[in-house]
């Protein structure tokens, strides 16, 4: 059996670990939290290195890819400074991939409901982290405002162009790379924190799209009717979205008992069940996608 596993420093309350079969083949998904203690996440990467098929980077993002170009999180890379053995990804392949397919899939099933319920209009809590998600619904005709800004930085900007976005990496990623990657994104405890805010923004989109610790960080307590596009849910989360009213969320890779796992994990699966010993390019994900028949799933609440 193919094990992959994905070492968080989100929650150890989310942990899971899971038996599925891909290609035939039975692979062990597992995520490992540490809530937020990044040198037990550098122990277990060491530990692990050599012993497992694949690692996924989870609660963290090695860079961020913006058409393209490349901007490392230092504070981030540390992680897996001692992997020497085995392949390790935080996803970005399948955000890449999987989430640019994400806008058509909604489309498609959900395009009735949305042109009756204010139409292609998107709030992407964090445009840079996800570009395949930005791309997918900026080229399905969404009207876009991005909240890079305010759910990144806390501050009342909105971006409402891929242009105005581009730009914004360029200036700053290569400063904001270099902060503690706390200051950008909750870890550990924080994950559980809610604090409503930006309502203005989540009542105006149709759709409200990103890393699901985003969307949570300021979610209303009223958002009837809304759609969800996200990626990590698990049943506390979907709770949380029925209690304030969300109607469908879509989440970009499959549930499974219960809960969608992140990219990196669904990414760290595939590496393993692949057997190259080595990430995945871009076309080899697209044809193991195709092969797998991998899309989003969609839940009515």
């Amino acid at each position: 059996m193919k094990r992959a596993v994905s070492i968080s420093l989100g929650s150890s309350k989310r942990d899971k670990r899971v038996e599925i079969e891909l290609l035939g083949e039975k692979v062990l998904i597992e995520r490992i939290g540490t809530d937020g203690d990044r040198e037990k996440a550098a122990r277990l990467f060491r530990e692990l290195d050599g012993k497992v098929d694949a690692f996924g980077v989870g609660g963290a993002d090695l860079a961020t890819v913006v058409e393209g170009k490349v901007y490392p999180l230092y504070s981030v890379l540390p992680l897996v400074r001692d992997v020497r053995h085995t392949p390790y990804t935080d996803g970005a392949g399948l955000k890449n991939t999987l989430e640019y397919r994400l806008a058509a899939f909604i489309d498609r099933h959900l395009g009735d409901y949305i042109a009756q319920h204010g139409g292609k209009k998107a709030l992407i809590t964090v445009g840079i982290d996800r570009w395949g998600m930005t791309k997918s619904f900026v080229d399905a005709g969404y009207e876009t405002v991005f909240g890079d800004f305010m759910f990144g930085l806390g501050l009342p900007i909105p971006v409402r162009s891929i242009r105005g976005l581009k730009i914004m990496a360029a200036l700053f990623m290569p400063i904001v790379g270099r902060f503690p990657f706390e200051w950008l994104y909750p870890t550990g405890a924080k994950q559980e924190q809610r604090v409503p805010k930006w309502e203005k923004y989540y009542r105006w989109a149709t759709v409200i799209a990103g890393d699901c610790h985003y969307i949570k960080r300021h979610l209303p307590e009223h958002l009837p009717g809304k759609i969800i596009a996200t990626n990590t849910t698990t049943e506390a989360d979907i709770a949380l979205f029925r209690r304030v009213g969300i109607k469908y969320v879509v989440t970009s890779t499959p549930r499974l008992d219960g809960r969608s796992f992140g990219t990196n994990m669904m990414e760290a699966a595939l590496i393993a069940v692949a057997g190259k010993g080595r990430p995945l390019t871009t076309d080899e994900l697209n044809a193991l996608i195709d092969e797998l028949g991998l899309e989003p799933q969609l839940l009515e609440l």
